[in-house]
């Protein structure tokens, strides 16, 4: 069993791989920093007494996605499950090299590519981590860097993870049949590094009683990957490794599609 985890450098993504690897997955981890790969490298081999592959890439850059892209398909002739776990939220609006907003690209695009790109390859699940901030999202297709729209960190997080749940809802549609399934789930709020910069994050990590650890929030990622919930309801969005009921604009299959148009275009 291959498990790609992208994240896993640290927080849910590295518990998770953690907990994969100990039920004798193998897993493969992608980390923006090669350092901090290499450590969780180094606890899953404690843990499983094998040494994971390990892989980077900055979703900023959207050629270096093709590339882990390639790579990933050199090197394994099958992938079990894909989890599309990295992300970032910043308060600061800026702009990557090809030109989206920071938030919109490394959360959305960007898997959305590498999925893409990889999705002949993929034989079991695709499982990409939203939030229930997914629920105050108001993704517009037609303006995916919040160009036109009132800027706001927090909003632009919001419309990135309803694009996770709209892609999951797409990509469903569009693996009907192949035997290969999409879900998305809300981790929980979770006491790690993830938006260091927000009052928010700083009130989850310093008030007792607030927040989960990465271990508990990874339990959803894990569930989806090793029950038969991962299989069993496509499209859906879990939370507490249950499926959890939505808004309409985090399932809409219009929205999903024009959105899927959209992002194709996007990384075109």
């Amino acid at each position: 069993m291959i498990s790609v985890i992208t994240g896993a450098s640290a927080g849910i993504g590295e518990a998770a791989a953690v907990e994969l690897a100990g039920r004798g997955q193998q897993v493969v981890l992608v980390g923006r920093n090669p350092a901090k790969v290499a450590r969780v490298a180094e606890r899953i081999r404690a843990v499983s007494g094998t040494t994971p592959d390990t892989l980077t890439c900055d979703y900023t850059s959207l050629e270096d996605v093709r590339r882990l892209g390639a790579e990933l398909l050199s090197r394994y002739p099958r992938i079990d499950i894909l989890i599309n776990n990295a992300g970032v939220m910043t308060t600061e609006r800026t702009l990557t090299r090809d030109g989206h907003e920071t938030t919109i690209q490394v959360n959305h695009l960007a898997p959305f590519l590498l999925t893409n790109l990889l999705l002949d390859r993929v034989t079991g699940r695709v499982i990409t981590t939203s939030s229930r901030a997914a629920k105050t999202g108001r993704v517009d297709p037609a303006d995916l860097n919040r160009e036109r729209r009132r800027w706001s960190g927090w909003l632009q997080y919001g419309d990135s993870k309803q694009a996770n749940a709209l892609f999951t809802v797409e990509l469903a549609r569009r693996l009907s049949g192949t035997g290969v399934t999409a879900t998305c789930f809300h981790p929980g709020v979770i006491k790690t590094e993830f938006a260091p910069k927000t009052f928010m994050m700083w009130m989850v990590k310093n008030i007792p009683g607030m927040g989960q650890t990465a271990e508990e929030g990874a339990r959803t990622m894990v569930h989806l990957a090793t029950h038969p919930d991962g299989a069993a309801y496509p499209g859906r969005y879990f939370a507490k490794s249950a499926p959890a009921s939505v808004p309409k604009g985090m399932i809409d299959p219009t929205l999903a599609r024009t959105l899927w148009d959209a992002s194709a275009a996007a990384v075109a």
